[in-house]
């Protein structure tokens, strides 16, 4: 890294719209205005794959596909691929909030507009735009699987893969081969919409870097049981004879629950990934380093260890650590790829063997100044926050500053405002302007606390399974005022892009 830098997390979900959910158009563009005048250089995003039930971007059906539900109809229509009277027929849906089901009900329609247009009227230059994608290399390795899986989706109504008919379920080639005849146009139909997605992200990320500004990207450990990895590499995942997960992942007991979190989502089969050279992988990260200039690696102590659980269990109390690839895995990435650029999420129950595999790999961890306000002996406490490292003030997984600061005690506030600078009025600023003093060579602040907004704007809580992931921002949000202090505080903190003008 080559100078200290701040940044904000916001997913495009969050994003303000007419269209039920954030996308990658107009407003994302604006976003990027925005970021580039506060002085910000990152903006660190969720991970971008499709989603299931509950909208986590965390559960995604696919660790290559991107989700549709970010595509802008707005750009379609720039495209020409859809017309005034498309947008204007968007229903009117909540402006505050994310509508996951009538968003994804709308633009399934929007799509299939599209895609009837693009095959009767797609400029040469779209067309051939879209050739080039279908006939790349990067795509072609998962691009025809997903697309056999989203229209096998939907032949069954949504229904989950294990509950499809025996040969297809089994992936047995007669099948596949009848379903890929008779899916023709259903296939061809989600590899566009794939198409559309790069399209439109790759238009954002090079706004970025003409704004300096760079993507920090996020990759789930884990997958859902009902993603197109599992059904289409069973080998590669802990099942049994019947395609049940012989355990699943998740975490012990910690700060976050009692019971430990039960993800429920099925394990690795780690010796089968090592031999096939973590192929796997390399595919993975190669695709998401194509879509980001950054990584962070959720749940990090998973591949030092992870935590299994037995298959029927209702929580996670009854799991054991159990070894993962540890250093291996990283060596076959940096074979394949050089140095990747990673950022290790290393909360949590963090052993000794967990920081030293992070420290030979010389990547940078994660410190979360609510975890450490007030309490001078926490690693994360702003006096102890180290250069090689990310200080966030909170991330999605947390409370807002201001919700956080209000659910303290009136002991623990009195303790966290002493670690506080004294020159803010709001706290959710003064716990920005701490992350931003830190050490460390990276710092993040979600847009919600730069906003000063409290706990009805919080992104997740973890194990609770509903009403997550829908916050957004409001028409207008944020300000140029807001910029402007953002800016200040980004200089006076040392944090100011070298390229940019002193004021």
């Amino acid at each position: 890294m080559k100078h200290r830098q701040a940044g904000i997390l916001l997913h495009p979900t969050s994003l303000p719209g007419r269209f039920g959910i954030g996308d990658l158009g107009p407003e994302a563009e604006a976003f990027l205005d925005w970021l580039a005048s506060a002085g910000q250089t990152l903006w660190q995003v969720l991970p971008l794959g499709p989603t299931g039930f509950g909208g986590s971007p965390y559960m995604s059906l696919s660790a290559f596909a991107g989700n549709p539900l970010l595509i802008s109809p707005e750009l379609l229509r720039q495209d020409g691929l859809l017309k005034r009277a498309d947008l204007e027929r968007a229903p009117r849906l909540a402006a505050d909030r994310v509508s996951f089901d009538a968003a994804e009900r709308w633009k399934a329609v929007v799509l299939r507009h599209a895609w009837e247009r693009f095959r009767s009227k797609a400029s040469p230059q779209l067309a051939e735009s879209h050739r080039v994608f279908l006939d790349s290399p990067e795509h072609h390795e998962w691009l025809p699987g997903w697309a056999m899986f989203a229209a096998l989706k939907e032949r069954y109504r949504g229904a989950e893969w294990k509950l499809w008919d025996s040969s297809v379920r089994r992936r047995e080639p007669a099948a596949l081969l009848e379903v890929a005849h008779e899916l023709r146009e259903e296939i061809e139909f989600h590899a566009f919409a794939q198409f559309l997605f790069y399209r439109q992200w790759d238009r954002l990320r090079e706004a970025a870097r003409e704004r300096g500004v760079e993507i920090f990207g996020d990759i789930p450990i884990y997958l859902p049981m009902e993603s197109a990895d599992v059904w289409e590499n069973p080998h590669l995942f802990q099942l049994d004879e019947d395609l049940n997960p012989a355990a699943v992942s998740g975490v012990p007991p910690d700060y976050f629950s009692e019971t430990g979190q039960h993800w429920g989502t099925p394990l690795y089969d780690w010796p089968s990934h090592e031999a096939d050279g973590f192929d796997w992988w390399i595919r993975r990260v190669r695709l998401e380093l194509r879509r980001v200039d950054l990584l962070r690696l959720d749940h990090f102590r998973g591949f030092q260890a992870y935590w299994s659980i037995p298959a029927g269990a209702t929580d996670a109390r009854g799991g054991r650590w159990e070894p993962g690839p540890d250093i291996r895995i990283f060596r076959a990435l940096e074979g394949a790829l050089g140095p990747p650029p990673l950022v290790a999420e290393d909360l949590g129950d963090i052993t000794d063997e967990v920081r030293g595999l992070r420290d030979v790999l010389g990547l940078p961890g994660m410190r979360v100044l609510q975890f450490g306000l007030g309490h001078p002996e926490s690693e994360h406490h702003p006096s102890r926050v180290p250069e090689h490292s990310v200080a966030y003030t909170g991330t999605h997984d947390n409370d807002t500053a201001r919700g956080w600061f209000e659910g303290l005690s009136p002991e623990e506030r009195e303790r966290a405002r002493a670690d506080l600078p004294a020159d803010e009025e709001e706290v959710s600023w003064s716990v920005v302007r701490a992350a931003f003093e830190t050490r460390a060579g990276r710092a993040i602040a979600p847009m919600q606390d730069v906003l000063g907004l409290g706990s009805e704007a919080r992104m997740n809580t973890p194990a609770v399974a509903r009403g997550n992931w829908r916050w957004r921002m409001a028409g207008g949000q944020p300000t140029p005022e807001t910029a402007s202090r953002l800016d200040a505080l980004t200089r006076s903190s040392g944090r100011a892009s070298p390229t940019r003008s002193p004021i």
